[in-house]
């Protein structure tokens, strides 16, 4: 007979099932099962008194860990960020394309050197996992050396893609059409269904190089993200450089011009979404495209954001499409989801919208993202069955009955947002310690 072995983890738990409703346990055990093979499932979650006379010749020294000041959750999904930003998340900013030029695009460059770019991918992708992201949708520069190391060192369900970059762009990161789509077939090849296929955004990719890449990875069932709608000057700037392609004169709508390329879709992730018409809300919810919502990063001058404006969570949610928390570092200026997720309800409470509540934005910042990459049946909460991906994370004093009290106390109320980055205890990926 195969034998299992369990493991147990003490902690106060929280499993988020959807915007208003999050499992929550006080003081919890989450009993892990690896088989024979070293397959770690979660067998169950229950109170530790219950676990304590369920499983009394179980624990042991070896297999009980302890987190008495500690809580729970499922590994973070980050659905919308730039690993080779990492270097300009605190740079001064003013608008979105005049930093892109200042900033962004000649840190980009130096990513030409394999020596760089391995040695910030060891980096960048350890800190990653420190701050519990164990998910999520990643943007690389225009190398294929930079995206291989990348791939290397990611831990998680992490989608990466490199940038196509074939026009308006600075002359070290542009390609020719030739070059991006032969860099996109060659993602796609080398990495199947773990790459991303990633135009920068319209400005930055001709509608060409889009639609013949969009069309082979729609046929390989490979997801595809961009930007769209960050800022008005960003759609103005679009929809007069589309002008000059004959088939896109016509396009009414930034959105309208990705969904002629070919880049709409259920597999599809655009990232702020800002400045929607109701036509394009229409059609975005008609191609089942997602959305990513990135409040740190569209935050406020006066908060380490561009200033771009803020998502109308309300207003998609009506039209029934789906949508998900990102940090869009470096234009977000902390890489911790915590952050991300105290932005997101600070700043819609500011606009008096109270269903922005922290079990919102943890289901946000977890499971919504699994739903939308297809892999919520085994991960991005944590049910039974699934994979034990979770996080631990340093626990508020004092007792707690609800998930919104201990959330609000959890992440509402750090001082500095750099302390975020400090929060987690353990990350813990298919049962193994990270």
């Amino acid at each position: 007979m195969a034998t299992r072995k369990l493991t147990f983890y003490r902690a106060a738990i929280l499993n988020p099932k959807d915007d208003k409703t999050c499992e929550f346990w006080a003081d919890g055990v989450l009993v892990s099962e690896t088989s024979s093979k070293g397959i770690s499932r979660i067998k169950e979650i229950l109170p530790y008194r219950e676990a304590c006379e369920k499983y009394v010749e179980d624990f042991g020294r070896s297999n009980l860990f302890e987190y008495r000041q500690g809580v729970i959750v499922p590994g973070f999904f980050d659905m919308h960020f730039h690993w080779v930003q990492d270097d300009v998340r605190l740079m001064p900013k003013d608008s979105l394309l005049q930093w892109l030029d200042k900033y962004t695009f000649p840190t980009e460059a130096k990513y030409a050197s394999k020596t760089y770019a391995r040695a910030h991918a060891k980096k960048f992708f350890k800190r990653l996992t420190s701050v519990g992201t164990l998910g999520g949708a990643c943007y690389s520069s225009v190398h294929d050396h930079a995206l291989d190391f990348a791939m290397s060192e990611v831990k998680g369900d992490i989608l990466i893609g490199n940038v196509l970059m074939t026009m308006q762009s600075p002359k070290s990161l542009q390609q020719t059409s030739t070059e991006a789509i032969k860099a996109a077939l060659r993602g796609m090849r080398k990495y199947k269904h773990r790459y991303v296929l990633t135009p920068r955004f319209a400005i930055a990719t001709d509608p060409h190089t889009m639609k013949t890449t969009a069309l082979e990875a729609n046929r390989r069932k490979i997801f595809k993200q961009s930007h769209l709608s960050e800022t008005p000057a960003e759609i103005k700037y679009v929809m007069e450089l589309y002008k000059q392609f004959p088939a896109y004169k016509s396009a009414k709508s930034y959105t309208e011009i990705y969904h002629r390329a070919g880049m709409l879709g259920v597999r599809s992730l655009m990232g702020h979404a800002i400045h929607l018409k109701p036509t394009e809300l229409k059609l975005l919810k008609s191609t089942k495209t997602a959305l990513v919502h990135c409040p740190t990063s569209n935050a406020p001058l006066r908060e380490q954001g561009l200033g771009s404006g803020l998502f109308d969570f309300g207003k998609i949610e009506r039209q029934g499409i789906r949508w998900a928390l990102g940090s869009d570092i470096g234009g977000g200026p902390f890489l911790s989801m915590l952050d991300v997720m105290r932005s997101f309800v600070q700043q819609h409470a500011r606009r008096g919208r109270r269903q922005a509540t922290f079990v919102k934005s943890l289901y946000r910042s977890t499971l919504a993202g699994a739903e939308i990459l297809g892999v919520d049946h085994r991960t991005g909460s944590l049910d039974v069955d699934k994979e034990v991906n979770f996080v631990v994370l340093k626990g508020p004093p004092g007792k707690f009955k609800d998930p919104e009290t201990i959330l609000k106390q959890l992440i509402g109320q750090t001082k500095v947002r750099s302390q975020y980055d400090k929060q987690v205890l353990a990350t813990y990926w298919q049962g193994r310690a990270l």
